[in-house]
């Protein structure tokens, strides 16, 4: 007998050990070829197993995860930070390359003015609309009121300004209306500015209304003889109206005087 052994062909290079074809999470490889020994894969879990494995782990995750939860609500421990609602305030964030127009908080309307408008409010009242301002009142009492009223003497060298409450000299030449002297009787000067005439209409005691109605015309500075009951009208170097009504002369030369009944009216 030969000592030689038959020579076998070369044997088919094995596999590497792996999970068989088809299974989950190994690479899919295909079957050996005719006449190669059959792979055995090494002992240990097959990947069905590692599949259990992973949704055991998941499941007791989860457990853990609402049991916790559970546990919390059960306390009622409402100490948790809560997520602070998004600002009134805060513009809303613009799609990139878009302008987000400015607004004011709370008005709903967008603050910029639409172009070629005017941003201001018309000025002008509306034609027949009534202004809102009310007109200004006139300072001072009401013409025709009465200013001051009263006897009054005016002696010689002793002129009165009746534009003065009471009516007394004034200090100041000029600015006195009338004067007293005698000159063959008693007479009266209006002074300075002041024009004056006797009152001739029907009523012994003229109104404002009747003095204004000739003073300003007939009135002149001319010198007046003075008798008991005389009535004459004057205007101010003021512009006051004055009615003076002779009520007593008295005195001679230096000592000559007139009583009057005065009325100064607000003009």
């Amino acid at each position: 007998m030969s000592n030689h052994q038959p020579i076998q062909g070369p044997s088919q290079p094995g596999h590497p050990p792996g999970p068989a074809y088809g299974g989950h999470g190994a690479p899919p490889h295909f079957p050996p070829p005719p006449g190669a020994p059959p792979v055995t894969p090494p002992p240990g879990r097959s990947p069905s197993s590692h599949r259990g494995a992973w949704i055991g782990a998941a499941a007791t995750l989860a457990a853990a995860v609402i049991g916790v939860v559970g546990t919390y609500l059960a306390s009622g421990n409402k100490s948790a930070p809560q997520a602070a609602p998004p600002s009134a305030t805060a513009p809303a964030q613009a799609p990139e390359g878009e302008e987000t127009p400015t607004a004011e908080a709370g008005s709903g309307t967008s603050s910029e003015t639409p172009s070629g408008a005017s941003s201001e409010a018309p000025s002008q009242t509306p034609s027949g609309a009534p202004s809102e301002t009310a007109s200004e009142t006139p300072s001072g009492p009401p013409p025709g009121s009465v200013r001051w009223q009263g006897p009054l003497v005016i002696a010689y060298a002793e002129d009165k300004d009746l534009d003065a409450v009471p009516p007394a000299p004034s200090g100041i030449a000029g600015d006195d209306d009338f004067a007293v002297y005698p000159f063959g009787d008693h007479m009266l000067r209006p002074d300075g500015d002041t024009r004056a005439l006797v009152w001739e209409g029907p009523s012994k005691s003229p109104s404002y209304a009747d003095c204004a109605g000739v003073v300003d015309t007939l009135g002149t500075s001319n010198d007046i003889a003075l008798k008991t009951g005389l009535t004459v009208c004057a205007r101010t170097g003021d512009g006051h109206l004055v009615r003076l009504t002779v009520k007593k002369l008295d005195g001679l030369a230096s000592e000559t005087n007139g009583t009057f009944d005065v009325v100064v009216w607000n003009d």
